[in-house]
């Protein structure tokens, strides 16, 4: 689905920034890879892209096999349907709920632009009408907010969660927000 580029040790020595880095690796008309401020963007594949296109119009879409006996949801998308093995696909609506399944704090050393925000939460998602599947994201207190914006204290296995969409630099990605107590 999606390929995360960073620059090469050598490459990463020589560059005085991430953006440098990244045009060194992949040429001046590669998609960027590296926000201004050094955060790593997706570089969507054909599979993938149908996701991040949903994204943008602030839907979170899983991609399921479309063959009339099968139906199953896939993430990460693939070309064909490892249950069935047909080639048609779908890309259902999801509600953009679901529970945190397992989450990590990354913690230094980072690339610069996260070290900045560390510690921060990175969680897996199952969605709830999408039993089986995972989605990574960022858990923040509102779209937009800075990667650190939860209190560890607040986060556990199980908890639920919305998904929110936050624009980076022309790319809408997903991240998470707890759902509140009603």
């Amino acid at each position: 689905m999606t390929t995360m580029r960073t620059p090469t040790a050598k490459t990463a020595k020589t560059a005085k920034t991430a953006k440098e880095a990244t045009t060194a690796k992949t040429g001046p008309t590669a998609p960027r890879t590296v926000t201004d401020g050094g955060l790593l963007l997706p570089v969507p594949d054909a599979d993938g892209a149908p996701f991040w296109e949903y994204a943008a119009r602030g839907e979170l879409r899983v991609q399921a096999c479309a063959a009339p006996d099968c139906g199953e949801l896939r993430f990460p998308p693939r070309p064909c349907c490892p249950h069935c093995r047909s080639f048609d696909s779908e890309w259902r609506l999801m509600s953009g709920r679901g529970r945190v399944w397992s989450y990590v704090r990354p913690h230094p050393p980072l690339l610069p632009a996260y070290a900045e925000q560390a510690p921060y939460h990175v969680i897996l998602v199952e969605p709830a009408d999408a039993p089986g599947i995972r989605l990574a994201g960022n858990l923040v207190s509102a779209a937009g907010a800075a990667l650190d914006s939860v209190d560890p204290e607040r986060l556990r296995i199980g908890a639920r969660v919305q998904v929110v969409f936050t624009e980076l630099d022309g790319v809408a990605l997903p991240q998470w927000v707890l759902e509140r107590a009603s």
